[in-house]
């Protein structure tokens, strides 16, 4: 085991993490609402049905949009 950080990075950030974590509490614990979010991981959409089961590891890679509604 490596003491090295465990790290993901999400629009252009790398941010440090506790491995493995859902995208589901990863967004969470960044202050993110799962349901107002995309979310590509690796280049591919990952549909908001996946988001808890789906497990990030070091060195993920994810651009997060936020969804706005409104007219």
């Amino acid at each position: 085991m490596s003491d090295a950080p465990q790290t993901v990075t999400a629009n252009g950030r790398e941010i440090a993490t506790g491995l493995p974590v859902s995208l589901h509490d990863f967004l969470e614990a960044q202050a993110m609402l799962p349901r107002s979010v995309v979310v590509e991981l690796n280049g591919e959409a990952v549909p908001p049905s996946e988001f808890a089961e789906r497990q990030l590891k070091t060195g993920d890679t994810m651009e997060i949009v936020n969804v706005v509604a409104g007219g």
